[in-house]
């Protein structure tokens, strides 16, 4: 999937079915328009190479300064009241996408990720801060909301008393804040941001991608229902991972003592 000659503000490489998705919209990745677009077509396109095996992780990251200081207020300055709404579903809707991409995702965040940006991060399955990175949902601020899952996402991750405080406080919050809160997974120095990225990707591709992927799902899932109803979600995705040529390479390289290689399949 060649991204560099479809798109203008993102680029995609892919190695080793590890997947390297970056903003390229420096020096902040504003948040417009034409960038949600093509981040909402890059994951409509990325399915096919989830289907054939080919990508395994994505690692989300940016070029520039900062990760992604959220929506493009110039833009935003223009667009007529009754256009919001629709707008700021779009990147709702590219945001839901990320989030249900079937394999998982790795945000890498440095610089600043606010309001959009941030929403963005909580999109990934992992979020691995830098040092300096700065983090937050001011919309509050500014007389709105977090409208693209920020209210959902983050209330899911670390619960309603300490996302209302993030929300309604519009604070900046630092990366060692949040990982106290929960909100970052890591904390890293900058220089190591990238590269312990794809060490994790690297380590989580190794695994079968089948039960990868539906371990993501029955999580997913899962967190949605009661208890009793979830395990049924998880007996569902469990079966999907009996009958793999993969489970069968896994037991056979466990009992010849060497690493499995797995297919997909």
């Amino acid at each position: 999937m060649d991204a560099g000659a479809l798109f203008e503000w993102i680029s995609f490489s892919l190695t080793s079915g590890i997947g390297v998705l970056s903003l390229n919209r420096p020096p902040v990745n504003a948040l417009n328009r034409v960038m949600v677009g093509e981040i909402s077509r890059w994951l409509d396109r990325a399915g096919d190479e989830i289907a054939n095996h080919n990508l395994r992780v994505v690692v989300l990251r940016a070029e520039g300064k900062h990760f992604c200081a959220g929506a493009d207020l110039k833009e935003r300055r223009n667009v007529p009241e009754e256009k919001v709404e629709l707008l700021v579903s779009s990147i709702r809707e590219t945001f839901r996408k990320l989030a249900e991409l079937p394999v998982p995702v790795i945000a890498a965040v440095h610089g600043a990720a606010m309001g959009g940006g941030l929403e963005l991060a909580l999109a990934a399955d992992f979020r691995i801060l830098s040092e300096g990175a700065q983090v937050g949902l001011p919309e509050t601020s500014l007389a709105i909301l977090p409208g693209a899952g920020g209210t959902q996402r983050l209330g899911r991750l670390i619960g309603y008393s300490r996302a209302f405080f993030w929300i309604a406080a519009a604070r900046k919050f630092s990366a060692k804040e949040a990982l106290h809160y929960g909100v970052a997974n890591w904390v890293v120095p900058r220089k190591d941001l990238l590269p312990t990225a794809m060490n994790l990707a690297e380590e989580i591709a190794r695994n079968g991608p089948v039960a990868v992927q539906s371990a993501k799902q029955a999580l997913q899932k899962g967190l949605e229902v009661p208890l009793k109803e979830a395990l049924n979600v998880e007996k569902f995705f469990y079966a999907k991972t009996i009958y793999t040529q993969d489970r069968l390479e896994g037991i056979k390289a466990f009992l010849e003592k060497r690493m499995p290689r797995y297919k997909g399949e």
